[in-house]
């Protein structure tokens, strides 16, 4: 008989193309544990569904994300863990394993996310960080980006801020929380919301940066939500900064 297994895990996305399948390569994070837990279950590879609570993009990185899928298994939580670990590459860790209800889905049943994003201004290269920083030309306008953040917080229409300009649903998102930091060479911006749309965190970091860097000023954030439409918001950050922190259930 199956049960709903929880997995709560890290990843480095820096080899992968995004969390979900692609038709052309294996190097998927749902690929991989897929691939892994149908070796250790004995379960068909196509009878093993990875359900995420997000579709992290290509590059991106998770400290937490959490999946779940029914499995045909006598293995327990804490065996399956060190079965998946034992069997994963490097880059994926299983931090917990728990057998939850048959109604559990990671991804309807969140009701929200953080995202932290790193970027690094500084002369000398941060060798051991690369891969998780944007690298800046220079320094922000930190105190502008801040000014410019305030718009985003609310309930709002998105559109402008969607990577995707042909999405068909409601793009109306509420961010609840979003703070910049600053220390040592290292800006770093939290997003917190009930959901986001495609690259829109990316999206939203780029809107941001190209405010601290005099490209857009920050009262220009309302009229760019008013637009709905992508070509008024600024560039899409880099996918390396960008890490899924955290997936809040009730």
């Amino acid at each position: 008989m199956k049960s709903n297994f929880k997995f709560t895990l890290s990843y480095d996305g820096s080899r992968y193309f995004g969390w979900e399948h692609q038709p052309n390569t294996e190097l998927t994070i749902q690929g991989k544990l897929e691939r892994v837990l149908s070796g250790i279950t004995g379960m068909p590879e196509g009878d093993v569904k990875v359900i995420g609570a997000g579709r992290t993009d290509a590059g991106v990185h998770a400290r937490a994300m959490v999946a779940n899928a029914f499995l045909d298994t006598e293995l327990r939580e804490d065996a399956l863990l060190n079965e998946m670990n034992r069997f994963l590459p490097d880059d994926i860790s299983i931090n917990e394993v728990k057998i939850c209800s048959p109604r559990f889905h990671a991804r309807y049943n969140a009701i929200g996310k953080t995202y932290r994003y790193s970027c690094y201004f500084g002369t000398r290269k941060p060798v051991f960080e690369r891969k998780y920083l944007s690298i800046l030309s220079g320094r922000p306008d930190v105190d502008a980006m801040k000014r410019a953040a305030e718009f985003l917080v609310g309930e709002h229409d998105f559109r402008s801020f969607c990577g995707n300009t042909h999405f068909k649903k409601s793009t109306i998102r509420k961010i609840d929380h979003l703070e910049i930091t600053e220390k040592t060479c290292h800006i770093r911006m939290y997003f917190h919301g009930n959901g986001f749309l495609q690259n829109q965190v990316r999206i939203m970091v780029g809107t941001l940066l190209d405010v601290g860097f005099g490209k857009l000023a920050a009262e220009d954030i309302p009229e760019i939500l008013e637009a709905r439409d992508r070509g008024r918001a600024g560039h899409t950050a880099e996918a390396r900064g960008l890490c899924l922190m955290k997936v809040d259930y009730e």
